[in-house]
């Protein structure tokens, strides 16, 4: 079921007659500062336990991964849930569906402080997660059918600009509140910093005008999904994808509670702020395009992997400045091969490039969902350094699928060479 509406209106054959946004226009500024503010309320509530696992296994008297599925659960639910509200977005709207996910998301947040046991914590965070994924579903086909084709990799831009920052800010936030006052007050903060900003997006995102309603046809669906998990390059790359967000996943996760214990011993406060390390992934990733201008998609990989790789081995010592510069080789890796692998989903589906990014997108959070338990399962089996041999693990599947992929298009090559010649 390819997206209804992805293409300028039949009468925009130039930019006079183009009615899209463009970046000079009110509109476009309106649109862009609202869909950064969904960015930042969608992560910054996403990810509001990762940096609390300590103070909540604490709390409820519990275990590393059992902490770790307040994280897994959302992260799982969002996952499972991309397709399907990528689908409701076709019929009913983009702005429509964003909007009631955020608003039902927001107001489980206000909930989740209050929740009286783990189970019910962690009920509440998978609700949240089901509700939050609506934004990703449906964010990236509102641009497209909004924006002008020349402003639109600008536009994605800011929105993800606005998840980085909020995934950042949201640990920060919950790390010096949980200090100050534990950790059910930093999720209240979260809650609340939620608040403000899905009223900016309400009231700041224009109106759809381009938008055409699709029919809510299963079969259709069915049908693009499965041609997509056909094709042996978009499942490579719906592999690599989860296997990155694995290592990325189970070493955030974990972090925290290496750090609070000896012979660190860092206040909460101080291991929030370590998710400053974002800030490296940001530009990793503006530079992804560059690296695959000078080395090739293939080659981009094997860098992000060899940095990733060394990160984690340099993140075994028991130096905190070593500690750190492996979490920064860590984030660079990661954000650079994420770039890489989830833009060559687009360019690789021919048809159904709205259900080809929602099925990366579910690959990419199932990976963080089974990074974060298997994670936590593994500092807790053989401390941190059971966490690294698990990202290592992911590292290798990530060369070996590239790898794979390599010899697969030799042998292409090969093959198309032998036919020209006959």
């Amino acid at each position: 079921m390819p997206p209804a509406s992805t293409k300028a209106p039949a009468t925009a054959v130039g930019a006079d007659s183009d009615h899209r946004l463009a970046p000079s226009s009110p509109g476009y500024r309106r649109m862009s500062f609202a869909l950064f503010a969904a960015g930042v309320a969608t992560f910054a509530l996403l990810y509001s336990t990762q940096a609390l696992l300590p103070a909540v296994s604490a709390d409820f008297g519990v275990s590393a991964s059992a902490a770790s599925w307040t994280v897994s659960a959302a992260t799982g639910a969002l996952a499972l849930c991309v397709l399907p509200m990528s689908a409701l977005s076709e019929r009913y709207g983009r702005r429509t569906v964003m909007t009631a996910s955020l608003a039902v998301a927001v107001v489980v947040g206000l909930l989740v402080p209050f929740a009286p046991s783990l189970e019910w914590l962690v009920a509440l965070r998978a609700v949240q997660g089901a509700a939050l994924a609506g934004l990703p579903a449906s964010a990236m086909a509102y641009l497209a059918e909004e924006v002008r084709p020349k402003a639109l990799i600008a536009a994605i831009g800011l929105f993800v600009a606005g998840n980085s920052i909020g995934g950042m800010s949201g640990r920060i936030v919950t790390g010096w509140v949980a200090q100050l006052w534990g950790w059910r007050a930093a999720l209240a903060a979260v809650g609340l910093m939620a608040v403000v900003c899905a009223l900016v997006f309400r009231a700041m995102l224009p109106k759809a005008r381009h938008f055409t309603p699709g029919s809510l046809n299963p079969r259709a669906l069915a049908k693009t999904v499965r041609g997509h998990l056909a094709d042996p390059l978009l499942l490579r790359l719906y592999a690599i994808g989860a296997l990155f967000m694995t290592v990325f996943g189970a070493v955030y996760t974990v972090i925290g509670y290496r750090l609070v214990e000896a012979p660190f011993s860092l206040p909460q406060g101080i291991v929030g702020s370590i998710f400053l390390v974002y800030l490296v992934g940001t530009v990793s990733s503006a530079a992804a395009g560059k690296l695959v201008a000078r080395l090739g998609r293939r080659g981009a990989l094997y860098l992000a992997v060899t940095t990733t790789a060394a990160g984690l081995l340099l993140s075994l010592a028991q130096s905190l400045p070593a500690v750190l510069l492996g979490l920064v080789l860590i984030t660079a890796g990661f954000f650079a091969g994420h770039a890489v692998a989830s833009s060559s989903v687009s360019r690789t589906a021919k048809t159904g490039r709205a259900q080809a990014s929602a099925l990366y997108q579910s690959a990419y959070y199932l990976g963080s969902s089974a990074g974060g338990t298997l994670g936590a399962v593994a500092f807790h089996s053989g401390g941190w350094a059971g966490t690294v041999v698990l990202g290592l693990l992911a590292v290798l599947g990530v060369v070996s699928i590239t790898l794979y992929g390599t010899r697969v298009a030799r042998a292409e090559h090969r093959l198309v060479l032998a036919a020209a010649r006959h």
